[in-house]
């Protein structure tokens, strides 16, 4: 594809111009082009922030998405909601969302694999689900994967312009006295454990609400949150650092409970977006785990 510069466009950032010429590319993704010399100036190489010049002759090579190394296993998940663009899953609690080091397979993209077959997204030249939020392993819940290039990035823009509304139900220990309110800390990675994260006043906006849905025997408090930016374990490091940290959390707190459970009673119960592609207003639900409804209803028994 070649563009030639018009008197309109000069001066124009060339990531922003190409971005807002071509729909189906995002500026992440016109960056990444830029990087790997696809898109070139009369013929020359040029950084994201060159400025565009009049009769600039710009050229933009995609190359062909390849096969990605992941292999598609029959994992059993709870599909939600799935049609030609999008699918939402119920993740399982001790699922991974992406292989990495030591979680190679059994993740949810292995999953998503098998399941959508040839109908996948091609973003960062590789074919594979467009995984557009995560949720950490012993987080349960909805999320929501793209299978195409065009859905992936509508609801990458969703997600950055705080158009999807991800609600999460929390058992955290400790009696929270206000039935509503709004944590705003920013947060970075702990500078002293790299693999944790941090409130700290040079970090990114962080912002979550939250209501209290019950109290139990001077000692637990369930939470219903909303949050409006999708930092790494946000929820985790608001509530501990508040003081009340979620139940069998063992990276941001002990991890100890009555009930020997592992990891946080954390769980994304609820996506509310319209749709990347026809607009349709979606509310998407997905049920509490078992291990979860039992811990509440043995606590409910001993409140009366």
């Amino acid at each position: 594809m070649k563009v030639r510069v018009n008197e309109e466009a000069v001066g124009k950032r060339i990531d922003n111009y190409i971005a807002i010429l071509n729909n189906d590319l995002s500026r992440s993704q016109v960056q990444r082009l830029i990087k790997q010399q696809q898109i070139t100036v009369n013929g020359e190489a040029v950084k994201e922030s060159y400025k565009t010049k009049l009769n600039d002759e710009i050229e933009i090579t995609i190359p062909k998405a390849q096969e990605v190394g992941i292999v598609a296993q029959d994992i059993p998940v709870q599909i939600l909601y799935e049609d030609n663009d999008i699918i939402v899953i119920n993740k399982p609690k001790g699922m991974v969302v992406h292989p990495a080091n030591g979680n190679l397979d059994g993740t949810l993209v292995n999953a998503i694999m098998s399941i959508c077959k040839d109908s996948l997204s091609g973003i960062g030249g590789e074919i594979r689900p467009g995984i557009v939020h995560r949720l950490d392993k012993n987080t349960s819940g909805c999320i929501i994967v793209a299978k195409n290039d065009k859905a992936h990035i509508a609801l990458s823009n969703k997600l950055k312009n705080h158009e999807i509304k991800k609600t999460y139900i929390a058992l955290v220990r400790g009696i929270i006295k206000e039935n509503e309110a709004t944590i705003k800390m920013p947060i970075a990675r702990d500078k002293t454990d790299r693999k944790k994260m941090a409130v700290d006043k040079n970090g990114k906006e962080a912002i979550t609400h939250f209501k209290v849905l019950g109290r139990f025997e001077n000692k637990y408090t369930l939470l219903e949150i909303n949050i409006e930016t999708g930092r790494t374990h946000q929820i985790r490091v608001h509530l501990s650092h508040i003081g009340y940290p979620i139940i069998g959390d063992d990276v941001y707190s002990n991890g100890k409970n009555r009930w020997n459970i592992e990891g946080q009673c954390l769980h994304a119960k609820a996506l509310d977006f319209t749709h990347p592609i026809t607009n349709e207003n979606l509310h998407i639900e997905a049920q509490l785990p078992e291990y979860f409804k039992q811990i509440l209803e043995e606590l409910k028994a001993d409140n009366f």
